[in-house]
Formats: structure tokens, sequence, C-alpha cells
């Protein structure tokens, strides 16, 4: 007979909602949910709460919000009253101290959305796809007191596609992690999970900057430029500006050519039956959607039927 677990879970985003839902579909005791404050959002600046919140809400779990968890006294205090079985943390967004770590008897799990150690920090989805990754994963671990460099318990590693965007790929693991989290928790439950000490190299993967997504034409090769389109979509896209305006790219590709004689940044091909083509370094890039400055995303005939791009015109 397989014991009910009382569970502490902390998180914010979508990809931690599914690990919640899991536990919660899997019968766990769920004693508390805590994520991060509503946020404003949107032009009216109106407060939203966070995915997880949302989920809490619909199923009467409760709920704790703490703006800063090293000064909340009370929190923990609360936190230590409810007497988990084991903390689990998935994207929660904040570093936990070792108050909160000590607390659990069977300690803290972190769902992280790496194959580590490979990527340690806040954003190991959006660069393994910025950086061209062939694979990924991801991998349940005992939390410590430093950031992801706790002992590994289950891996489970994935393809990404050539083409798939942050977005595709983060729907992909928050349903694989939700999966590996009841996993890890059974080998818990029996006494078996293994806890695996991280060794080799790894990289950092810290928040990403909104000055990264501007498009360096000229030192940038076709199929880098291609893979931070694919690594910034949907979070916040990627831009340049042509005649003064701000384009956002949200899907290209990066095809090979003859044509060293042009400067980077230049339309080389632009009709609303092909698209449009722009030379970068080391290529040329295909886009496939774009987005007009105050306009809605388009894919690329569309908007070439709509608005001229000149060929030998050239974004900055």
């Amino acid at each position: 007979m397989r014991l009910i677990m009382k569970i502490i879970f902390m998180g914010t985003p979508d990809f931690a909602k599914e690990s919640l839902e899991a536990l919660y579909n899997a019968g766990h005791e769920i004693l508390a949910v805590v994520t991060t404050p509503d946020r404003p959002k949107g032009r009216g600046m109106k407060l939203v709460a966070s995915p997880v919140k949302e989920y809490a809400l619909t199923k009467n779990l409760k709920i704790f919000q703490p703006e800063k968890i090293r000064k909340d006294i009370s929190f923990m205090e609360e936190i230590k009253n409810l007497e988990p079985d084991v903390i689990c943390v998935v994207a929660y967004g904040k570093i936990l101290p070792k108050e909160i770590l000590d607390i659990p008897k069977l300690g803290c799990i972190n769902v992280h959305g790496s194959l580590l150690p490979k990527y340690r920090g806040a954003a190991p989805i959006q660069w393994a796809v910025i950086n061209g990754d062939k694979v990924t994963g991801v991998t349940t671990m005992y939390m410590d007191a430093n950031m992801d460099t706790g002992d590994m318990i289950l891996k489970e590693e994935v393809e990404i596609g050539e083409n798939e965007t942050t977005g595709e790929l983060w729907n992909r693991l928050s349903k694989i992690g939700a999966k590996l989290l009841i996993e890890t928790l059974e080998q818990i439950e029996k006494g078996i999970a293994p806890r695996i000490p991280q060794s080799g190299d790894f990289s950092m993967a810290p928040m990403l900057d909104k000055e990264m997504s501007k498009i360096d034409w000229t030192n940038k090769s076709a199929k880098e430029i291609k893979n931070l389109v694919r690594g910034l979509n949907p979070i916040m896209g990627t831009y340049s500006y042509l005649n003064g305006k701000k384009i956002k790219f949200w899907r290209v590709d990066a095809i090979s050519d003859n044509n060293s004689e042009v400067e980077c940044g230049t339309v080389v091909k632009s009709n609303n039956k092909e698209g449009l083509f722009i030379k970068a370094k080391e290529g040329t890039i295909k886009v496939i959607e774009i987005q007009g400055e105050n306009a809605k995303k388009m894919n690329i005939l569309d908007f070439l039927r709509g608005n001229n791009i000149e060929v030998g015109s050239k974004f900055e």
C-alpha cells in the first residue's frame, strides 16, 4: 500500500502548475501552496495571479504568497508548524533559505528543466534553445543551499526539434517534469530513491535580459539568429529596426547562400509570393512570422501583401 505524503508545493508559472496538478491527482495531501505575489500586467496594470495560484484556488488549497522569505519569520514558522514530509519546488523563482530546506523530514525536491549539471539557474529551457542544443530534459534533485547543485534523483532526456521554440519545448518538459516528480516521490516513499552527486562541467542559465532580444545581423550567424528567435518565442520575441520602425521576428529559418558581398542586415529578396530574406553572417534569414510596429503577428506572406519592404533596404 502506497503512502500518502504530506506536501508543501512551491511554484509559480504554468510549468509548475502541471506538477501541482499531478500531485493533486495522485492523491497526496497538499498542506499548502507557496507562490509569488500577484503582479500587475497588461496596459491596465491589473493584478494577475500566477498559474499555480489560479489552480490552487480551484482546489481550495491553502496559499502563501510571501514577498521575501528570508525576512518573513511568521511565514517560516507557519511552514514549520505544518510538518510536511517533503517540500516540492518547481520554478518557484526564489532561493530558499536553509531554514526552509531543513523543515521537511524527507527533504526538499526540485524539478529542474535541464539535464543537470548542464545548465544551472533560472532559464535552462530558454538557454538550451538559444544555444542550439540538440537534447535536453528534466532532472529531479534534492535541494541544498546552493543553486541547482544538489544530489540528482531521476532524469529524462528529450530531443529538441530543429524548429522548436522555447514555448513548445516548455510545454513538453512541463508534462515530463510532472510525471518525473510523481515517480521521484514513489521512489522516496519506498526508500529506493538514488542520490547521485553532480559532477562535470556546467553552464549558468541566468534570467533573460531584454537587451539580448535585438538582432545583431553583423556578428551573429544566420543559425545563431534563428536559435535566438526560437529561444525568445514566446517570452519577448526578437526585434530589429527598419526605416526607424521596430519590427519583431517570431519565426525564421536559416539558409545557406553565396551572397558574401552583401552587407549583413540587407534585404536580398522581398515579395508576397516567396517571402522576405535578409542577409546575415554565414547565411540568410528566411522570415516566417513577423510583427510590424503596433501591429499583430502575421505570416510573412500576409504581412508583405500590406507592407512594402524593398530589396536593398537594411535592418539595423
